[in-house]
């Protein structure tokens, strides 16, 4: 099993120039959007026309789609713990955990078929994800701190628990796809 095919871009001795960084970042926008409007089956060819690249611009920067995919991946994720230290700073303990996980389960579906792609691509996507794994880890341990703090939650409950709570109820809105009144009774952030 591969371990991850996305190298981060360059640092150190050769840092990308700030075109060639704007460049990048487009890329990984506009993969993400095909991606999730069109599937995880969207072409590289696909995407460097609407990025208005040409095919070697997108390879160059991800020599295989499976690359390009993995980059797409570790980026929503790394969006997610943003989004979730924004929430904790911005709307306070009480509510934020809430929240979060109420994004955590819009995004899912998306994550999960991007996962799925790359497992089935042959990558372990546990290894290939792990540093933005840690930093969702970290915002996930501070917004279940919070709300113990402020009593909304119960402080025996681990993040670990919390973790398997938010995976099954992701678990169960994707079971439930095909049965949309279920899905709107099924839990979400608040009780």
């Amino acid at each position: 099993m591969v371990t991850g095919l996305y190298a981060p871009p360059a640092t150190g001795t050769n840092p990308l120039r700030a075109d060639a960084r704007r460049n990048r970042a487009r890329l990984l926008e506009v993969a993400g959007a095909v991606f999730t409007e069109r599937g995880t089956g969207a072409s590289t060819a696909e995407i460097a026309r609407e990025a208005k690249v040409g095919i070697a611009t997108v390879f160059r920067y991800f020599p295989t789609k499976e690359a390009l995919l993995e980059a797409v991946l570790v980026r929503r994720l790394e969006r997610l713990a943003e989004e979730g230290r924004r929430l904790l700073a911005e709307t306070g303990a009480t509510d934020a955990l809430f929240a979060f996980f109420d994004l955590v389960l819009d995004q899912s579906p998306v994550k999960n078929a991007f996962a799925a792609a790359l497992a089935d691509a042959g990558v372990d996507v546990r290894a290939a994800t792990s540093e933005a794994g840690r930093a969702l880890r970290e915002v996930l341990t501070a917004l279940l701190d919070g709300a113990q703090q402020a009593g909304v939650v119960r402080r025996d409950l681990e993040v670990s628990e919390l973790t398997a709570i938010l995976v099954g109820t992701c678990r169960m809105l994707e079971y439930l796809d095909g049965h949309p009144e279920s899905a709107k009774r099924a839990p979400r952030g608040r009780p």
